[in-house]
């Protein structure tokens, strides 16, 4: 399988609601290095998996959408618990339309498959996987 990823960042604030997240439950910021790993089993005729530039920019578009906004204010995420594992998937929704919008170029209908990981710090992450086909 080959891949290809993009990296970018993002800084939002929220508040998560439940007992489990102890002091999260507060309003508070949070700042994610966002990596999403295109993968397809064979390259296209260019020999890529996809134009890193419009993957990144991309990416970009997706993000900015909600940089520093407080995400519990956003009516797409009511009655959301924003979680990172949810806004991973959030991301990788997005990516897979702008994929089978066109915003990627033609190369990118040919990937199998989009990894999205958030980081939350050096030692702590995590991510949506799933088929593109």
């Amino acid at each position: 399988m080959f891949t290809v990823c993009v990296r970018d960042h993002m800084m939002i604030a929220h508040s998560l609601r439940g007992e489990v997240f102890g002091p999260a439950q507060r309003l508070h910021g949070a700042t994610y290095v966002v990596d999403v790993e295109f993968r397809r089993s064979e390259l296209d005729a260019d020999g890529i998996v996809v134009d890193i530039g419009a993957a990144s920019s991309a990416l970009r578009t997706i993000l900015a959408s909600v940089e520093y906004r407080n995400l519990d204010e956003l009516p797409e995420f009511a009655n959301v618990v924003t979680t990172t594992e949810r806004l991973a998937h959030w991301v990788f929704l997005r990516m897979r339309a702008a994929i089978d919008g066109g915003k990627l170029g033609e190369q990118a209908t040919g990937a199998d498959a989009l990894r999205v990981t958030l980081h939350e710090s050096h030692i702590a992450w995590a991510a949506y996987e799933g088929a593109l086909r």
